[in-house]
This record gives C-alpha cells, structure tokens and sequence, in this order.
C-alpha cells in the first residue's frame, strides 16, 4: 500500500469514514431507544424528500469540478455552482412559502407539516457540500476530508444523544438533518483555508467566461442532474410509499435498515468512488484504456462486500434485535431482504464513476428513470395485490439489485467499445 498511491488515498479516505461510522453505530443503540421508529419513520420521510430536492440544487454542475485539467476552469465552475446554489434555494424558498400545504397534499407528507420551511436552507447547505467536497476530491485532500468525517459524526451523534434525553421528538433530528451539510461544508473550509495560510501563492491565470463553462459541460444539467434526482427519488421512494401504505412504523423500520446497510457503501464504496473518479479522469486525459480499471475496482468492491452483507442475509432479524432493541426485529427482516439490492448497489460505484468520462450520462439517465419506474412498481405490487410490508420490500430489492447489475454489466462494454486513442473528455460540449 505504501508504494501504490491509489491504494494509499482509499485507505485514507476509508480510515475517516471507518471512523465515523464507528461513532455512529456506538451511538445507534441509545439514539434507537430514545426516539422509537415512528420519529424515525418523520425524520426518514424529511429526509427522503430532501434528497429529491437537493440533486437539482447546483444543476450537478458540481459533479464536473474533477473534470478539467485547468484549475481556473474548475473555480469558474464551482463559482457557476454557487451561484446556481443561491437561485434555485431562493426559488425554493418562494414556492414553498406560497403553497406549502398545498404541496405537502399533493405529495402525501402532511406529516411534515412545520418542517417544510426548512427545505431551503437544507438545499442552500447541501449545494455549498457539493461544491467544497467535488473540490476537495479534485486537489486530492483525502487526509482532511478523513478528520472531518469523524468531527462531523462526533458533534451530530453527541448532539442527537443530547437532544434525546432532553427533547426525545423528531424535531431536533430534523433541524441536525438540515444543519449536517452546513457543518461538513464549513469544517471543510475552514481546513482548506489553514492549508492554504501554509503555502505558496498560486499563479493567478486569466478567469473563464461563466457562460463558457456553462455551455462546455451542459451534459451536466441535462443528463446528470436529473439523473441524481431521479435516482434520489428512487432511493427516497420507498419511505414515503411506505409511509402512505402502512404507516410511520414501516418508514421506520425501513430508514433504520437502509441506514445501517449504507454503511459498507460510505465505509468503502465511496472511498473508492471519491478516489477513482479523478483516476479515472486522469486515465482519460492520458489517453489510457480504461476498462481494466472498471472491472477490477468492482471485483474488488464484490470480494469485500460479500461480508457484511452476507452476514445481514443470515442473521439481520436477530442483529438488529440485539443492537437495537426487540422493537425493531422487523427492521433486520426488512434489511435481510434489502442487503441483496444494496450489495449490488454497493459494486455499481466504479461503473456509475465512469460514466461521465464516457460521456454516456444519457444512459444513466435512462437507467435512473427505469429503475424508479421499477421500484415504485414493486413497492405498489406489493401493498395492492399482497397488502405485505415485507413483499413489498422484497419486491423492491430484486427490481434494483437486478437493475444496478445490468447497470455494471453495460458500462463495462462500454468501456469496451471506446478505443483508447480517442479523448473522451471534451473541449467542445458533448452531443447526445
């Protein structure tokens, strides 16, 4: 490892998260017995509909940061999505003050009566993430994204348990939910900026046009961003649905098993995606043969991840029981059959990392909107025609689990097809 760079940064970047996570799951016994799977169940749905909102805040313009090879293109670019950031979060904050029962009826989520006037300022904080984070991974600062996703886990985790025993409600789970991006973005640049005190100034280069920028990488916007909404939607939809079919209860068994199984994906998955990505994008620019590099991170991610959620197949019910408390032994039922899809979730990162150097982000579009086709057919299978929380979750993890493995087995033909002479990363803007 101490001779192979890659492998050194994933370490790193593995190390923070590992560290984080670790905090969580110490702190998930006590936060689980303090608030009980309804509030769970509010604060899932909160958080569901947010992630739906938030993909479309910098129009992913973010995503692109890694991309160019000149740093000013990559200021222009983050200074774009900024701006974009505090247009669309003002937009927001006009709508929702304008019709905001109107939309909690149209969407179902009268539950979240009250909190709603918190999206905005949830979407402002959460485009400010994007931009420093896509930041972050482009100058390869991997040692301080590490700490600061173990402060950021130690202040949100001491402040729920706190919160807990004062004021055991949603309504401080739902504030820290809206304040966490806040609190990641601001470690993270108050990080950069000592680094910054502590080296040489940086050669200042003639600024991009805006406009430019905007117009080179406007696959961005049309593709990528609805992309990640609607792949947010997909992956927040059955919170909500279950939320509308069977209650609180069953959003929170849910939010509390897709919770602990994200966690090999945050320990690992996007260790390496983070890593692999400005790899990846590097190889481009050199001309290189990518599909190797593909292939072999997702044979690396299947070894590793046979594990955990081998482990949660076989023994779920009984570990969530254990770790959680009885009350929650649906929610290990519910992980049982969840971990099948989030294990091939969990080795789609390398494939869904090469797609934008492939300049093939209208078929992850396509197969984003699929699969939300897919999901919300399954969980409405499920409660119409079986009346079953559980078939419905099962219905559920087969649809995505066979859709990401079709996902992986495209890109990697893909890769195939691309000779690698050819530059796949444009100077003019793509054509689809």
């Amino acid at each position: 490892m101490s001779k192979n760079r890659f492998l050194r940064n994933v370490a790193i970047v593995a190390t923070g998260t590992a560290g984080a996570q670790a905090i969580t799951m110490a702190f998930s016994p006590i936060i689980t017995r303090l608030y009980g799977p309804e509030i769970f169940g509010l604060v899932g749905s909160f958080i569901a509909a947010l992630a739906v909102l938030t993909p479309m805040v910098a129009l992913a313009y973010p995503i692109a940061i890694i991309l160019p090879e000149d740093d000013e293109d990559a200021k222009g670019l983050a200074r774009l999505s900024l701006l974009i950031t505090l247009a669309t979060s003002a937009l927001a904050a006009l709508i929702i003050s304008q019709s905001s029962d109107q939309l909690l009826t149209l969407f179902g989520l009268e539950e979240l009566n009250g909190y709603l006037a918190l999206m905005p300022l949830a979407m402002l904080f959460t485009g400010l993430h994007q931009i420093i984070e896509q930041w972050i991974i482009r100058k390869k600062k991997f040692r301080l994204s590490a700490k600061v996703a173990i402060a950021q886990s130690l202040i949100i985790n001491f402040s729920k348990t706190g919160f807990g025993f004062i004021y055991p409600i949603a309504t401080p789970l739902i504030i820290l939910s809206t304040i966490t991006s806040l609190l990641y973005a601001t470690l993270l640049a108050l990080g950069l900026k000592l680094e910054k005190e502590n080296s040489q100034p940086l050669e200042q280069k003639n600024r991009p046009s805006l406009y430019a920028l905007a117009k080179k990488y406007k696959d961005f916007p049309i593709f990528r961003a609805p992309e990640v909404t609607l792949n947010a939607a997909s992956q927040g939809l059955p919170v909500l649905m279950l939320a509308a079919f069977f209650g609180p209860a069953a959003a929170g068994f849910y939010t509390l098993g897709r919770t602990v199984l994200a966690m090999p994906s945050a320990l690992l998955g996007k260790s390496i995606g983070d890593v692999f990505y400005p790899r990846l994008a590097e190889a481009a620019h050199k001309k290189e043969d990518i599909t190797h590099l593909v292939i072999k991170a997702t044979k690396a991610l299947a070894l590793v991840g046979i594990v955990p959620f081998g482990l949660v197949i076989a023994f779920g019910p009984w570990l969530f029981s254990l770790a959680f408390g009885p009350e929650w032994h649906t929610a290990g039922e519910y992980a049982r059959w969840l971990s099948v899809w989030c294990f091939f979730g969990f080795i789609n990162t390398p494939a869904v990392k090469a797609l934008p150097v492939l300049n093939a982000q209208f078929f992850l579009l396509f197969s984003s909107t699929l699969m939300l086709v897919a999901r919300a057919g399954a969980l409405a299978v499920g409660y119409y025609l079986f009346k079953s929380d559980l078939l419905a979750v099962i219905f559920f993890s087969a649809s995505g689990a066979f859709l990401n493995l079709l996902l992986i087995l495209i890109t990697v033909h893909l890769c195939k097809k691309r000779k690698p002479g050819i530059q796949p990363l444009r100077s003019e803007p793509s054509k689809h």
